[in-house]
């Protein structure tokens, strides 16, 4: 069995959004409500953090490799040589309560989005296109979460976490529009089995979920059945990724850093794998370019 390596503790609030940057062969990754980013290079062995500002939900790469940082009353913004740089969305009006959770970019160079539920309103899931135009195309969601798409490119994973389902639906590349939502996964409901949280893909088409409350990371088939589970010595698994010059290591996100009495010593750090099989490089936004 995999065991895990810690690689770095900043004993985050709510660690999450790992992701690799292949033009940098570094791999970033947040501490959202503290508003915090961190950078890790495997070559040189060290990590520091890179950003301190409004709190960040998610990001991704763009395609000229700046990142596109998603964060409060929907805000979107470019993030180059550490300085903010440009606003893609200065806020969304239904979203001045509240704050983008976990996005991802597709295949044809936009960005799914998802945004935390607020007393007002329930958690939305929305397309920003290329060209900045923004779909609302769910709005009675409990908690948008980790996406992810199979390798062929024509179905695309979204965890509602409150609901304790992943859902599956038929990704259409060319005009990035979803179809055909059914349950790929529900979660049991015993509390020590946690709620499903980020996720990826690996090459083989299997995909990884992170248990928020359950202290572990799971892999399902394609069909949907539980391959293997890894335990980690936090009990809120936030998020997972691969990365690495061949995307064979998996870096894994912890939360709950602020109480390591009772989320475990290893809450809120950063943690590596090598689970034996690959990851595929991540798709790159191209937003306003």
């Amino acid at each position: 069995m995999e065991e895990p390596e810690l690689i770095a503790d900043y004993a985050c609030v709510t660690g999450e959004g790992p992701l690799w940057h292949p033009d940098e062969n570094r791999l970033y990754w947040l501490d959202i409500p503290e508003g915090r980013m961190f950078r890790f290079d495997p070559a040189a062995g060290a990590h520091e953090q890179v950003y301190q500002g409004e709190p960040v939900g998610g990001y991704t790469i763009q395609a000229d490799g700046a990142l596109l940082l998603f964060g409060a009353r929907g805000a979107v913004r470019v993030w180059r040589n550490g300085e903010i740089s440009a606003a893609v969305i200065e806020e969304i009006e239904g979203e001045r309560d509240g704050r983008f959770n976990d996005v991802i970019a597709d295949p044809a160079g936009g960005v799914f989005c998802g945004t935390m539920a607020t007393d007002a309103h329930a958690s939305r899931f929305y397309r920003l296109g290329t060209e900045g135009t923004l779909t609302t195309l769910k709005e009675d969601l409990g908690l948008s979460n980790g996406m992810g798409f199979t390798p062929d490119r024509r179905r695309m994973y979204h965890t509602d976490t409150r609901k304790r389902r992943i859902n599956i639906y038929d990704y259409d590349e060319a005009t990035g529009e979803l179809s055909n939502e059914r349950i790929f996964v529900s979660t049991p409901e015993e509390p020590s089995e946690g709620r499903p949280d980020g996720m990826t893909v690996d090459a083989e088409g299997y995909v990884w979920s992170a248990r928020w409350d359950g202290s572990c990371l799971v892999r399902y088939a394609p069909d949907g059945n539980e391959e293997r589970r890894i335990t980690f010595p936090a009990r809120k698994v936030s998020s997972a990724t691969f990365g690495g010059p061949d995307y064979a290591d998996m870096y894994v996100t912890t939360a709950g850093g602020n109480n390591k009495a009772e989320n475990g010593p290893g809450a809120g750090a950063l943690f590596r794998l090598r689970p034996g099989v690959r990851g595929l490089p991540p798709f790159r936004s191209r937003v306003g370019l």
